[in-house]
């Protein structure tokens, strides 16, 4: 490679399991349907992990309360500049969309958010068995009720 071509950096996706394995032992009793986990997703890129907290955050990655990924999603590379990276970043915490007032657990999430940064920096998107989970649990009789209960909020 020579000194004038780009250098691509890797996009990966850290995928964790916020009900610790209990939405696959419950999800069929409580919503007649079977799941996996229930997804909190972050995007590693340029030796550093964006995620959903109260807001936008960085860390270094694997070390969120988060704990361990259950899997690591490969998006390919960017080639995106971290500096215009940063600035897509501000953009995003002076628009509120990502803020903890405007946080929906089913429309307006930490893998929305996932899904908008691994858009702007690879090009492809999350995939939809995370993505639209909240949509497949709204679609069932209980998931309504749970909306309710919730009321759809949860900062």
């Amino acid at each position: 490679m020579s000194d004038e071509e780009e250098q691509g950096f890797p996009v990966k996706v850290y995928v964790y399991d916020i009900s610790r394995g209990m939405a696959a032992m419950y999800a069929p009793m409580i919503l007649g349907i079977n799941l996996e986990a229930i997804y909190h997703t972050s995007v590693v890129i340029y030796g550093k992990e964006y995620y959903i907290d109260q807001g936008i955050k960085c860390a270094t990655p694997g070390t969120t309360k988060y704990g361990v990924p259950i899997e690591v999603l490969d998006l390919g590379e960017t080639y995106v500049t971290e500096d215009i990276f940063d600035e897509f970043m501000n953009e995003l915490k002076d628009e509120f969309k990502y803020s903890a007032i405007a946080y929906d657990l089913f429309d307006n999430n930490c893998n929305h958010f996932t899904d908008k940064v691994v858009e702007f920096s690879s090009g492809k998107n999350l995939e939809d068995r995370i993505l639209k989970l909240p949509q497949q649990v709204l679609n069932t009789p209980n998931g309504q009720y749970l909306r309710q209960m919730l009321g759809g909020q949860i900062a």
